[in-house]
């Protein structure tokens, strides 16, 4: 996606994030409040909040070990990066007060579910990734028109020697 297609994106992301969330969430407060009760609405949101933090110090701490262990191995993290990222995400939906955010946050942080999120995050991570092969870096996907030049064979090479402290 082009910066002049992200940008034309951007308004209308923002307006969804701080308007209609926000909208929506107290619509939902409300019409459960109405249906159970107004102190029975505020004790489940305080009980999902609570079942929240439990569940993303436990699968935080989860994937905190399964990237060490992968590190360890010298084996690349991308996995665990993936889940330690979505873990991150849900648990700030989970901050958020609201019935909505918190079936979200539930959803990126329950292993079960987590699975889902993390390939459509790799699909999306890896679409805009950038391809660096001999010398010379091109975005992944379709061949832009304009390529950046690269090493050609007249460049000086320049003698040196590592000097760690």
């Amino acid at each position: 996606m082009s910066t002049t297609r992200r940008r034309r994106w951007l308004p209308l992301l923002l307006f969804v994030a701080f308007v209609v969330v926000p909208l929506v969430e107290i619509y939902l407060v409300i019409q459960v409040g109405q249906t159970i009760g107004p102190w029975w609405t505020i004790g489940l949101l305080i009980l999902d909040s609570l079942v929240g933090a439990w569940l993303v110090k436990r699968e935080g701490r989860r994937a905190w070990t399964a990237l060490r262990t992968a590190l360890a191995s010298y084996r690349p993290p991308a996995r665990e990066l993936a889940d330690g990222a979505l873990i991150l995400i849900g648990g700030t939906l989970l901050l958020t007060p609201g019935f909505a955010t918190d079936v979200v946050g539930f959803l990126l942080i329950l292993p079960f579910t987590r699975p889902i999120f993390r390939r459509a995050l790799s699909a999306y991570v890896g679409s805009r990734m950038t391809v660096v092969a001999a010398g010379q870096a091109r975005p992944a996907g379709p061949r832009p028109t304009r390529q950046s030049p690269g090493p050609t064979a007249g460049d000086a090479v320049v003698r040196g020697e590592v000097v760690e402290d």
